[in-house]
């Protein structure tokens, strides 16, 4: 839905691309308005209100918004990869703890009243007092569907990210039974060809080259140019390797940039490695030609609203002239009508 932008819903969008990384609550914003033709704030907050989509741990255990439905769907598929990342990260902490009991408790808790995840944790410790409170918090943020409540995700609106069951905010519990075989295909239909490693960087889990195997004619294989084996939802065609791919300005995050475990297809290693931050963030990007050639943020102070884009590359002139228009649309939106905007490119 980068070529062309799409014509069609924000809860169509989040639901195509299956979710959109959601740490930095705005980025879905921006996301959507890269894909969608007009798209506006109220499309997305709106959703958020009716709670058509929801904010919580998904693929990999970070934040995402998704469809409510799909939360429904595919919570319980990502489980063994919840699982996985909180032993190696509190395994310690948690040795000879029924995970269980901590889980419900935390439940019950949450359910009585939204907490913020370092709330539960000191309330857990009331009950385990020689525990860790943030590794008790986490055990519940693993085992329990937790959804950010509102206002946490509503632009301009400012709110801890406190957590009540997504039980109780949908009135629905997750799906128990499995629907991998789904899972994989909507990546693919979204995020396709891949291999199996992309698909299980994307989601966190392992061991999916069972998953693909039983597929069988519902996906196509192809060879990439280093030989290796890709896989896709059959029902989708190649896009033309002659089309060329507008400029446009990706939220921190997006899932062109990082659903894959090779980037290669939309961003070099050198220009990985040069906006690779320690703790793991990923700025916002611009892709010229389909491919990351810049960064971008925006700087606000005593009214006025900066773009500021750093250039990764040589580029042409026609390139840049490209990159302001479009960053001007980009202003356009993030701003306030009463901020005076202004773009820089570096160097």
């Amino acid at each position: 839905m980068l070529i062309p932008r799409s014509g069609t819903t924000a809860l169509d969008v989040v639901g195509q691309l299956l979710g959109m990384q959601s740490q930095i609550p705005t980025s879905p914003y921006v996301g959507l308005w890269a894909r969608i033709q007009g798209f506006r704030i109220e499309d997305l907050a709106s959703l958020l209100r009716d709670r058509s989509v929801v904010r919580l741990a998904m693929m990999r255990s970070t934040i995402h918004l998704v469809t409510s439905n799909d939360c429904l769907w595919f919570r319980s598929d990502l489980q063994a990869s919840m699982d996985r990342l909180l032993r190696g990260t509190f395994g310690r902490s948690l040795e000879g703890l029924d995970l269980l009991e901590v889980a419900e408790a935390g439940r019950k808790l949450a359910d009585e009243t939204p907490h913020t995840l370092a709330e539960l944790g000191l309330l857990l410790r009331s009950r385990w007092p020689d525990r860790d409170a943030e590794a008790l918090a986490n055990v519940v943020r693993a085992m329990v569907p937790l959804v950010q409540v509102l206002p946490r995700g509503l632009w301009g609106e400012s709110g801890l990210a406190r957590h009540t069951s997504i039980g109780l905010w949908l009135g629905r519990e997750p799906a128990i039974e499995p629907h991998l075989d789904d899972l994989v295909l909507r990546y693919l239909s979204a995020y396709g060809p891949a291999s199996v490693a992309d698909i299980q960087a994307w989601s966190g889990l392992t061991g999916l080259n069972k998953v693909v195997d039983r597929l069988g004619d519902r996906i196509a294989l192809y060879v990439d140019e280093d030989d290796n084996e890709l896989v896709d939802d059959a029902r989708m065609p190649l896009a033309d390797a002659d089309n060329e791919a507008p400029v446009r300005f990706l939220a921190e995050f997006d899932s062109a940039v990082i659903s894959h475990a090779d980037r290669r297809r939309v961003i070099t290693d050198e220009h990985r490695r040069a906006i690779s931050t320690k703790n793991g963030l990923v700025p916002g990007t611009v892709l010229v030609d389909g491919f990351v050639r810049a960064t971008w943020k925006v700087v606000k102070r005593n009214g006025t609203a900066d773009l500021r884009v750093a250039v990764l590359e040589r580029t042409s002139r026609g390139d840049r002239l490209t990159i302001e228009q479009e960053g001007k649309r980009l202003l356009e939106f993030l701003a306030t009508e009463d901020e005076i905007q202004d773009i820089h490119l570096s160097p």
